[in-house]
């Protein structure tokens, strides 16, 4: 069974190829990489960030599930900030993506 990541982004947002470097970085640790597709999906217009509820960029969807998703963001072409084990970045960390793809919650810091 392939597992289908789509990494969604917009070209104003460089936090975007950081996402991917890790998203990969991830899917070899947990020894994904034979089983996985990567979709790179970039968001053009206000109107399509409204209409797939894009959060911002990086947006890594799993099985088309986002699993760092916050009701209160706002859609938008904005750049995306995440909280991880190392403070605030604009992509998830190496440690989240492997718990959001092993079916972990994934873990941020007290």
């Amino acid at each position: 069974m392939t597992v289908r990541i789509t990494l969604r982004y917009f070209d104003g947002c460089p936090n975007w190829t950081t996402a991917r470097e890790r998203l990969n970085e991830a899917v070899r640790a947990v020894g994904l990489a034979d089983r996985v597709s990567i979709d790179l999906e970039r968001v053009e217009t206000e109107e399509d960030a409204e209409r797939l509820r894009f959060r911002g960029s990086p947006t890594v969807l799993i099985e088309g599930v986002d699993p760092f998703a916050s009701d209160d963001a706002p859609f938008g072409l904005s750049c995306r900030v995440y909280r991880t084990e190392a403070g605030l970045e604009g992509s998830p960390s190496v440690t989240q993506l492997r718990e959001a793809l092993t079916g972990s919650r994934p873990g941020v810091p007290a």
